[in-house]
């Protein structure tokens, strides 16, 4: 029976604003530096104005038209919410994180990350301000 191994790590992206910023590189980086060949990948967001997905990585215009849609989903208008204490941008992107995902998991062979041809992963800025967002990867395997 093989040992089952853990390793965790976080990351820490800095965005500038809203939008869909690319971290499947450093993903990928730190899985290979792993001893795990086979196992199971979770990457998860520790936030609630930002978050995650898996998308086309070839075409810009996807993820300019998935910014727009939701853009357009949740509006920043004051009128429309009682959350507003932290800016006109808030409860928008509260929506925005609630409607996508926090938390990926994603299978691991041959000690990398089984990501389709064209699929790359995203942290999604909601807020128009830049952040610095922390990402935590948990890789369990063998």
């Amino acid at each position: 029976m093989a040992e089952i191994i853990l390793a965790q790590h976080s990351l820490s992206f800095q965005t500038q604003g809203k939008g869909l910023y690319e971290i499947t590189k450093d993903i990928v980086a730190w899985v290979s530096e792993q001893s795990i060949d086979a196992g199971l990948l979770t990457v998860f967001c520790r936030h609630t104005s930002a978050s995650l997905t898996i998308q086309e990585n070839a075409d810009p215009d996807v993820l300019h038209d998935l910014k727009n849609f939701f853009e357009n989903v949740a509006p920043e208008d004051p009128s429309r919410y009682r959350h507003t204490t932290e800016g006109p941008d808030d409860m928008p992107a509260h929506i925005r994180g609630a409607l996508t995902d926090v938390s990926l998991s994603i299978p691991v062979q041959q000690g990398r990350p089984v990501l389709g041809t064209w699929q790359g992963i995203f942290l999604f800025e909601h807020r128009t301000q830049s952040h610095t967002r922390n990402v935590v990867l948990h890789l369990q395997g063998s």
